[in-house]
């Protein structure tokens, strides 16, 4: 074994707390934070049906498109 496995393997630590407790380290979590909430969200709503309202008005058809010409519209 390596000197760093050994010593990774000896203290249980890949990183030394400094490194975990500068600023820009926080600012990476916080993105990876944010990000992995706005993934949540998205594959949340794509699962969730989607809501549709039944109204009469523009946006029905003025006629069938069907192959049966005698359909109701």
């Amino acid at each position: 074994m390596s000197a760093v496995a050994e010593l990774v393997a000896r203290t249980g630590l890949l990183l030394p707390e400094s490194f975990l407790t500068s600023e820009w380290f926080a600012v990476l979590a916080a993105f990876v934070a944010v990000n992995t909430l706005m993934y949540v969200a998205l594959a949340t709503v794509k699962i969730v049906p989607k809501f549709r309202i039944n109204w009469r008005g523009r946006s029905r058809r003025s006629e069938t498109r069907s192959i049966h010409p005698d359909a109701p519209v």
